[in-house]
């Protein structure tokens, strides 16, 4: 063994490089590697992992050889073929049933050549939903990495106040399973694996984005996942995010739990504050809001109550500022048409697509590209039916919209009147030099 995994460590270095990677990449190259992971023999591959990995050195074999399969399948696609053909899938899947409490890199590097598998051969990841039922094996996985306690149908126990942070091995494998899950949901899902599985998917998503990790920058990360595998699922399973007893009464939402909800808000926050990275930083979040806002009026109201409150300053440009409205208004006239696409649509399905009150919290300016792209520059609203909730204008505001310059977005200081100064030959001069221009135009 000792032998063995110093080969294995040797081809893990050499396999990063896809010129050298020929020999490997066959099936018999493929099939020694899989041997010496423990994978082949389909189910068997599992079972027979406890009792021949119990010696440290037996254990190592089996996690480098992982690795390198890892490396071969992602750099070569003769071995993503040969890995298809093989059913290395069905080998790790019955891996991860067996090993739920064996050593942590077996398990990490297990989910990892599965996640690399299912993004590389999407008849591997079709198998793997119809055949493999891994949908339910990574829901499994997941509830026995974040010790998942259900108390209701899709309702996990709050978290104890005083609980200790992930471990960062278990939040390690959680992240792979997140990732792996991602592919599987890629498609539509909704006809095969029922609503069933994918409401219970989401209670343990709306329980990750409720807990904390050892390191900041690696709870963002596992939150990111978790919003992105939420962007895949139906619309109609994000109640299960609300629909938990309220801690306090919150009785405006209809007694909903909107504490997952401000954990999104500020997660976009946060990273609108990063400044970069926007397209795959940002983007996930915003369209999982503008959905989860669309369909579901609690999610719309308080959200709406958060990002765009009842106006009172309307002095300074739309914007200028610091607040979330400010950051999001900026994001309008992003550089990255995805980005300005993205924050326009929330904002406007916040207004229930009404563009008047689109104008009222942008400005013209701003919102002149969404405009444009859903045909409404002349005004109207979108295609969605919204409640009849009316919004209330503050005073300040009332006041002050006759003299709103709805190209900004607000009141401006008015202007000298720049030919009150001139003589009558300047005003000549000018008109004549106007008329030039128009003919130019024109011509």
């Amino acid at each position: 063994p000792r032998c063995q995994s110093t080969c294995l460590e040797t081809l893990r270095i050499l396999s990063r490089d896809k010129r050298v990677l020929g020999p490997v990449g066959t099936r018999e190259g493929m099939l020694v590697l899989a041997g010496l992971a423990r994978l082949r023999g389909g189910a068997e591959g599992g079972d027979s992992l406890q009792r021949e990995v119990q010696i440290e050195e037996k254990e190592r074999v089996v996690v480098e050889a992982l690795k390198c399969l890892c490396n071969v399948v992602f750099n070569s696609t003769a071995a993503q073929q040969v890995g298809a053909d093989v059913q290395l899938a069905r080998g790790l899947c019955a891996r991860l049933h067996a090993a739920r409490t064996g050593r942590h890199e077996v398990g990490l590097f297990s989910l990892r050549l599965l996640f690399l598998l299912s993004a590389l051969r999407p008849d591997v990841r079709g198998a793997l939903r119809r055949e493999l039922c891994a949908l339910g094996l990574l829901k499994e996985v997941l509830e026995c990495t974040l010790d998942v306690r259900w108390v209701g149908p899709y309702e996990v126990a709050p978290l104890d106040p005083q609980a200790l942070p992930i471990p960062a091995e278990d939040n390690e494998r959680a992240m792979e399973a997140l990732k792996a899950l991602f592919n599987l949901t890629l498609s539509d899902t909704s006809d095969e694996d029922g609503d069933h599985q994918l409401r219970l998917i989401t209670a343990i998503m709306r329980h990750l984005l409720m807990l904390k990790t050892q390191a900041e920058d690696k709870t963002e990360e596992a939150h990111s996942h978790a919003i992105n595998l939420l962007s895949n699922l139906p619309v109609p399973c994000l109640d299960v995010l609300i629909d938990v007893p309220v801690q306090g009464g919150q009785e405006e939402y209809s007694g909903k739990n909107m504490d997952v909800v401000q954990v999104l808000l500020d997660f976009m926050e946060k990273r609108i504050d990063k400044g970069a990275n926007f397209k795959e930083g940002l983007t996930p979040v915003l369209s999982l809001l503008t959905e989860g806002s669309r369909y579901h009026r609690e999610i719309r109201r308080y959200i709406k109550t958060q990002v765009l409150p009842p106006l009172k300053e309307v002095k300074v440009r739309p914007e200028i500022g610091s607040t979330i409205r400010n950051k999001l208004v900026r994001l309008m006239t992003h550089v990255d048409m995805g980005v300005k696409q993205s924050a326009a649509e929330f904002l406007f399905v916040l207004c229930k697509e009404n563009v008047d009150n689109l104008l009222k919290y942008a400005g013209y300016g701003n919102a002149a590209g969404l405009l444009v792209a859903r045909g409404l520059l002349a005004g109207g609203r979108g295609e969605t039916k919204y409640s009849d909730d009316e919004d209330s204008d503050t005073e300040e505001y009332k006041s002050a919209k006759p003299f709103i310059n709805p190209i900004t977005g607000h009141v401006e200081e008015p202007m000298p009147n720049p030919i009150e100064e001139m003589t009558e030959e300047q005003k000549e001069y000018e008109a004549q030099e106007l008329v030039n221009m128009f003919d130019k135009l024109s011509r």
